[in-house]
């Protein structure tokens, strides 16, 4: 399995315990569709390595206490803290023509309501509970927030990411000329 063939689902965050446990974070839209998981893959020097669940206990904010088969030593869980988390393409469940998972829309051209193609999606960020596209335009990295009246749909077909920017927010990336000619206030 390479990740080619997966999606990002988490990472180990620490230990819990001494027999082994750990804690994960999911990095998911929905944790509770997690708990029956009977393996995972975890990114061991750069290998997907799979690891079978013994145990799934899901806690509130996306964290979720695992047991893994034959991690029973404290010792064995460090090891993995750390490590991200990965599933199958396989296992994710399929969405409509107008909807998309993130590493889906990596390489669609994002085309705005009223000015056209603007750039190709470049990566996916979630920082903070706010996930961003950032795409290249005019030579600048732009990150525009996945809210739903902004990010609008897909067109898979056509690999296209159709939104409806707020007005402005192309202007505050291009227009950096005031931020570098601003004198230094702290003569």
């Amino acid at each position: 399995m390479t990740q080619d063939n997966c999606y990002l689902l988490g990472y180990i965050v620490r230990t819990h315990g001494t027999t082994g446990n750990v804690v994960i974070f999911l990095d998911v839209d929905y944790p509770e569709d997690y708990e029956d998981l009977d393996a995972i893959y975890v990114e061991i020097k750069g290998e997907l390595v799979p690891y079978f669940v013994e145990n799934f206990n899901l806690q509130k904010q996306a964290n979720a206490i695992v047991k893994f088969e034959d991690v029973n030593t404290i010792e064995k869980a460090q090891a993995l803290v750390g490590s991200s988390l990965y599933l199958s393409l396989d296992e994710l469940e399929e969405l409509s023509n107008e909807e998309f998972y993130y590493h889906e829309i990596k390489g669609f051209t994002v085309v705005d309501q009223t000015m056209g193609a603007l750039g190709v999606v470049r990566e996916v960020y979630s920082l903070n509970g706010q996930d961003l596209i950032a795409m290249d335009y005019q030579g600048v990295e732009v990150l525009i927030p996945t809210a739903a009246d902004i990010v609008l749909k897909a067109d898979k077909e056509n690999k296209q990411l159709m939104v409806s920017l707020p007005e402005g927010l192309l202007e505050v990336y291009l227009d950096n000329s005031d931020s570098e000619n601003t004198p230094d206030d702290a003569d």
